[in-house]
């Protein structure tokens, strides 16, 4: 019975938050991270830690990228998204969940400047190039009011 096991591959866990401002969208500019650098993503965003829900996550980075404070009941979740890079790359087996705030305490800032070159405000309906085309996806469900509870990117016949 090995061989269902050597099929099993693992997932990369991670949470997004986007701070919503009425029809307005919060996003960062990537920079020096090695991922994605110099396109426009989620306000606050992560690699869920070993003991760590997706929620917590998403609360922790909130306050470490953006210094805000947030709580589980502040958090509305999207979608639930499994993706891809179509690779056989074990790295890029992802699985993400992506959550709105429309309150939180403080003011965003960037909190972590050498990884953030700039926070701005965005329209949901005129997002900013170059975006992550997952993210963008996501966005763009949001905008219409029809974001399904699980989605998936980057498969070939999905």
């Amino acid at each position: 019975m090995m061989s269902g096991v050597q099929n099993r591959f693992a997932v990369v866990p991670a949470a997004y938050l986007y701070l919503l401002d009425g029809d307005r969208v919060l996003l960062q500019l990537r920079q020096n991270t090695g991922y994605m650098d110099g396109f426009w993503a989620a306000g606050a965003a992560g690699h869920v830690e070993l003991h760590e829900t997706a929620a917590a996550c998403a609360i922790r980075e909130a306050k470490e990228e953006l210094g805000i404070v947030l709580s589980a009941g502040d958090l509305e979740p999207v979608t639930v998204m499994q993706r891809t890079d179509g690779t056989s790359n074990p790295e890029e087996q992802r699985v993400d969940w992506f959550f709105v705030a429309r309150r939180w305490a403080g003011e965003p800032r960037v909190g972590e400047p050498r990884k953030c070159a700039e926070l701005r405000w965005h329209e949901l309906t005129r997002l900013p190039e170059p975006m992550p085309p997952h993210e963008r996806a996501v966005l763009r469900e949001l905008a219409t009011g029809t974001p399904a509870p699980f989605s998936h990117h980057g498969f070939q016949d999905a």
